[in-house]
């Protein structure tokens, strides 16, 4: 019989260790959605809806809020490893259904990591040194990696002083805009422009497909749930407190970028707060901005890489993926053996991927794995534990819903094409799986 990965206590002995307090989640959720893609990704929202790019940070703000409600229910309801893998097991008890959606939480972590290991290895890098992309790129990833395996304290820590780092980049921005703005030289006027060649409200909702991409965060944090101190006070805290740090800044850096340069210059740029400070006429070096924002990049591929480890071990924990993923280094304790094939399929998709395409693919399979853990909540509603927990009214999750399966609408062929070879490669690895455990069990009964 598989075992209930809902009702599995972590053992005291082997199981990770609870070493992040309310600062480091708050940390690690800011710094995974700070560091991602609000330093990529600002010129495709150009390219749909122009000037307007505050409107779909808002409604991808909507989103983020709506599902945050929902895994701060979850993850203070049922504080373990694994995701929403978890809360759809606990709701519906089908170990496959269970197991596809951990997969994809996973698969979107190493989608992500591959993207922002492109961005990383593109313009950003070119402002300080020219070197091939694909090799800097590998090379990016191994070193991340190197830090994954020393320990979650050490990984979280680093993105502690990351994080410092990333926000003084998207500070020095917002503060350039205001000199801009100050001596009347910005045009406000593009603020309210859009796209010429694109409906106003399909650009919108295209774009939102990217903006939600940047506010990503809320569900790598679940799966540290069994890494956290006091998960039922630390993640509402470190949760609510992230996304409205995050809604803030974004919308400021949006209107700041639109005020200093015109949409379309936004729009052909891989760079594009870098060309934002370098057409500020403020004397910051170039190769400053670039060196912040390539750790802004690297903070959010490490927490990503993390968080897909973690999976990888929740699974393994739960046999739905190979005994193997749920191996720790003894004195480390850490989850080695998901870590390094974390590592090799970032580099696999980093060489075969670009930015783009790889950040719609992750944005597709958190909404299907958004949309599984908001159905499990109307379905575990009635469930009761033993400890104090935070709670939503049920409007919420149906709302999280509906703007889920909107945006799922806006995908192109090619992403969902994508995500259907993830959930090939998750069922052949399901069956490996399930084929060790009837093995285990006939030698039990030898």
């Amino acid at each position: 019989m598989v075992q209930d990965i809902a009702a599995t206590p972590p053992s005291a002995e082997l199981g990770l260790k609870r070493a992040v307090g309310t600062p480091l989640l708050f940390a690690f959720i800011v710094g995974d959605t700070l560091g991602a893609g609000i330093y990529t990704l600002v010129g495709s929202m150009a390219t749909d809806v122009g000037g307007v790019i505050w409107l779909p940070l808002l409604i991808a703000l909507v989103v983020a809020l709506l599902t945050a409600g929902t895994y701060a229910e979850l993850i203070t309801k049922y504080p373990h490893a694994g995701g929403a893998a978890r809360y759809v097991d606990r709701a519906f008890g089908i170990p496959y259904l269970s197991f596809l959606v951990g997969f994809l939480m996973m698969a979107s972590g190493i989608t992500t990591a591959a993207a922002l290991a492109n961005a990383f290895a593109g313009d950003y890098l070119a402002a300080l040194i020219d070197v091939p992309s694909a090799p800097a790129a590998v090379i990016f990833i191994i070193l991340l990696t190197l830090i994954n395996l020393r320990g979650v304290r050490e990984s979280l820590t680093a993105n502690l002083i990351a994080s410092i780092i990333e926000v003084s980049g998207l500070v020095i921005v917002i503060v350039v805009a205001g000199i801009v703005f100050g001596s009347g030289n910005g045009d406000p006027s593009r603020l309210i422009e859009f796209a010429p060649d694109v409906a106003p409200l399909q650009g919108a909702f295209a774009a939102s497909i990217v903006a939600f991409f940047s506010f990503l965060g809320f569900e790598a944090a679940a799966n540290m749930a069994e890494e956290v101190r006091n998960p039922s006070k630390a993640y509402p805290r470190a949760l609510f407190g992230a996304i409205a740090t995050a809604a803030v800044v974004y919308l400021l850096i949006a209107i700041g970028a639109v005020i200093v340069l015109p949409p379309a210059e936004l729009a052909e740029s891989t760079g594009p707060l870098l060309d934002v400070v370098a057409g500020s006429g403020v004397p910051i070096p170039e190769w400053l901005f670039g060196l912040i924002a390539l750790v802004a990049i690297a903070n959010g591929a490490l927490l990503f890489m993390v968080m897909a480890s973690r999976v990888g071990y929740g699974l393994a924990e739960a046999d739905l993926l190979p005994h193997a993923f749920a191996r720790v280094l003894p004195n480390r304790r850490t989850p080695w053996v998901s870590i390094v094939v974390v590592a090799a399929a970032t580099i696999g998709l980093t060489l075969i991927g670009d930015v783009s395409t790889l950040a719609e693919t992750t944005v597709l399979l958190l909404i299907l794995v958004f949309l599984s853990a908001n159905v499990s909540l109307l379905v575990l509603k009635k469930d009761k534990v033993d400890h104090a927990h935070f709670s939503v009214p049920r409007i919420v999750p149906v709302l999280a819903i509906i703007a889920s399966l909107v945006l799922l609408a806006q995908q192109s062929g090619i992403v969902w094409l994508g995500s259907v070879g993830y959930v090939v490669v998750g069922s052949v690895l399901y069956l490996i799986a399930r084929a060790g455990r009837k093995r285990e069990q006939r030698a039990a009964r030898q």
